[in-house]
């Protein structure tokens, strides 16, 4: 691995693109997380607190937010 780049050693459009990409994921984990607030248990697949936990501790890349947003809701 190389040396790691500090903030301002990046460019200005990799700091907008690091930037945009966690608003993005700040997003899908608030949208995610206030759908499990607002849903009842049994329309949940598997439980609210895994489902929580892992959309707020898992780094990753909006990926579990998009998980349970597609799979881990039941249809009403």
């Amino acid at each position: 691995m190389g040396k790691k780049q500090k903030w301002n050693d990046l460019s200005p459009k990799t700091r907008k693109l690091i930037v945009a990409g966690a608003v993005f994921e700040g997003i899908l984990k608030l949208m995610a997380l206030v759908d499990l607030k607002r849903r009842p248990a049994n329309e949940v697949k598997g439980t609210k607190a895994t489902w929580a936990l892992a959309v707020v501790f898992a780094n990753s890349v909006g990926a579990v937010p998009i998980a349970y947003l597609l799979w881990g809701r039941r249809r009403r």
